[in-house]
């Protein structure tokens, strides 16, 4: 109930204490979910989803947490709503406002979400911008703890670009007391804000943070590889440069060999399979990149229950 009627426009809208509480209760929906039930907890209730980059996990998600409670969720995508284009982001959440409970946004720009958020009285959901990708990260916590319920004790290894998900992994983890290690080539390291607020919350948590250009230094001792694409969407012009950049990053079985034994690997999907990772370790049996994309339904159900 402390969350009702809040923007979820970054991890760190949570305190650790909330981040606890909402990865509970999406634990519980998920158990409910299999033995059957399905609360209604947000019957009546309408989501605005709006896409500017399509989406396969984002929307059917969303689309999907909001048919398990009871609630009803509308897509608009590009050509449907064109914020700032059309109309300005502001007259766009202040019509969304008078007719749905919620706005779920998926942008390029992070303003955009601040935008919405700045007018729209409804709560304001970050479904991806270029700086987090909050969501992401509930339900990547969310598959961790299936498997080691002491967070505490995990350290969980990024390989590749600083990116939107690898800064929302890190100020989530870090609230869970997670120990992180980041290993980027150089100058693609996460923004200096983001670490310094993460390495603000470790000093209460616990958490301990490596910043590396490393690879076989971050995954030593890891009990969770994670990466994502090289280049994502809005990046094309740099794909060939970011390929060659970061080739020795890429996710293999020589790399996976070098954590602990058992050690998991994440990613956020889609994958550019043989390039950041490797078909045989995205298709084996350490890899939990599928269950990542399940969980993820679970936490954002929990989200959504609890903002509206």
């Amino acid at each position: 109930m402390t969350l009702r009627g809040r923007d979820f426009l970054s991890v760190d809208d949570l305190t650790p204490d909330e981040l606890h509480l909402l990865l509970d209760f999406a634990r519980d929906l998920k158990a409910r979910l299999r033995a059957g039930d399905r609360p209604s907890l947000l019957a009546g209730k309408t989501l605005a989803m709006v896409f500017e980059k399509p989406s396969l996990r984002t929307r059917v998600s969303f689309e999907t947490a909001m048919f398990h409670l009871g609630g009803n969720a509308i897509y608009l995508g590009p050509q449907d709503i064109q914020l700032g284009v059309r109309e300005p982001v502001g007259d766009a959440a202040r019509n969304l406002e008078r007719m749905v409970d919620g706005i779920m946004a998926r942008t390029f720009a992070h303003t955009t979400i601040t935008g919405l958020a700045d007018a729209a009285r409804c709560p304001v959901i970050n479904g991806l911008s270029d700086v987090e990708h909050p969501t992401q990260a509930l339900g990547d916590l969310l598959t961790l703890m299936a498997r080691h319920p002491h967070l505490q004790e995990l350290r969980v290894a990024w390989i590749g670009d600083g990116n939107n998900v690898c800064h929302s992994l890190l100020l989530a983890a870090v609230k869970m007391g997670v120990n992180v290690a980041i290993a980027t080539p150089q100058g693609y390291a996460p923004a200096e804000r983001v670490v310094a607020r993460a390495r603000a919350i470790a000093a209460s948590t616990g958490s301990e943070i490596t910043l590396t250009t490393d690879p076989k230094q971050a995954v030593s001792g890891a009990d969770a590889l994670y990466t994502d694409v090289w280049a994502s969407m809005g990046q094309e012009a740099e794909r060939e440069e970011r390929a060659r950049v970061f080739r020795p990053f890429q996710v293999n079985a020589s790399l996976l060999g070098r954590a602990k034994p058992g050690a998991v690997v994440m990613h956020c999907l889609p994958a550019h399979r043989g390039e950041e990772i490797t078909d045989d370790v995205l298709d084996g049996p350490q890899s939990i990149a599928y269950d990542q994309a399940e969980n993820a339904l679970h936490a954002k159900k929990a989200l959504l229950a609890m903002l509206l």
